[in-house]
């Protein structure tokens, strides 16, 4: 599946250090980390009825991110968030939203990979576009990639880096295959996570999910823990091979882009995604809720 280019961002603003610039005249230096070297952190948020879902939280990794890559001048949570409404408020958006935050080392004083070039303190992008959840409601078909989960002895995917080559050549995998997207392994041959989501199975009425070691540990993954977990469901992070994904009652995905989505077939084996425990269904509802309920009110 696709994204679809939107007419209703023909002309958005993009916020790039605090000035606000129409979407064809957003630029970056040459000399910006982000384009030597691929050397930035970043986010995605969605908008839902005037409010920033998990707003803090995302600003935290952010922040945690960028602490890890010994970024210097990184702004403040009071100050980002004040970009971000400053860029919603002068695109008209209160819902349906998604938006890419993206903070970079900043500009180098001449090509080079080390840090010390960079002395102008960091570059922050806010780019919001008016864009739905990705898949809507329909399922999604999986291949597994030859291309491994970076593990923490690569680069270690708790730092949430603009470097994706990783996942973009698992992604021209599936591609390539027709599936909608590709499922990765871990160093060890267990699943890991798909180049976009994280991944969830359901059996004999338990939440099982990889364990969060090659893979990012997803704030909707978070968010579906929590839920289970007031729903009295039993949930499991355990290694989980291949076959046992194929032989599961439900698989489904997790991330701000796509929210909660079905798989319905992984590697050409066609997943049940059986209704008769109910328990996706209770835990999509319960998400669905949350976003309605939740987050950062707009102060416009």
């Amino acid at each position: 599946m696709q994204q679809q280019f939107n007419p209703k961002n023909e002309n958005i603003l993009v916020s790039i250090n605090g000035k606000l610039v129409p979407r064809h005249e957003a630029k970056v230096s040459v000399f910006d980390s982000s384009v030597q070297g691929g050397d930035a952190v970043w986010e995605g948020l969605r908008v839902y009825h005037g409010r920033i879902f998990c707003l803090d939280e995302h600003l935290t990794r952010l922040h945690e991110s960028a602490h890890a890559m010994m970024f210097t001048g990184i702004p403040g949570k009071e100050e980002i968030k004040q970009a971000i409404f400053e860029t919603l408020q002068a695109n008209g958006m209160r819902d349906e939203t998604h938006i890419r935050l993206t903070l970079t080392r900043g500009e180098k004083i001449t090509s080079g990979m080390d840090p010390r070039l960079n002395q102008k303190g960091c570059t922050l992008i806010v780019l919001a576009e008016w864009k739905k959840p990705l898949y809507g409601d329909k399922g999604v078909t999986l291949i597994t990639s030859s291309v491994r989960r970076n593990s923490p002895m690569n680069i270690d995917s708790k730092i949430h880096h603009n470097n994706l080559i990783n996942n973009i050549l698992a992604k021209i995998e599936a591609n390539i295959a027709g599936a909608d997207d590709a499922l990765m392994l871990d160093v060890h041959g267990f699943v890991s996570e798909t180049n976009a989501c994280n991944i969830f199975m359901i059996k004999e009425g338990k939440l099982i999910t990889p364990h969060a070691d090659a893979c990012l540990p997803g704030i909707t993954r978070r968010k579906v823990l929590e839920l289970a977990g007031s729903m009295n469901i039993p949930t499991i992070e355990k290694n989980i091979s291949l076959t046992e994904m194929y032989n599961a009652e439900t698989v489904f995905t997790t991330g701000t882009m796509g929210e909660l989505t079905p798989v319905d077939g992984i590697d050409g084996r066609r997943i049940m995604n059986s209704t008769v425990s109910g328990i996706f269904s209770r835990i999509q509802q319960g998400f669905n809720l949350l976003t309605k309920t939740a987050g950062e009110k707009l102060p416009f």
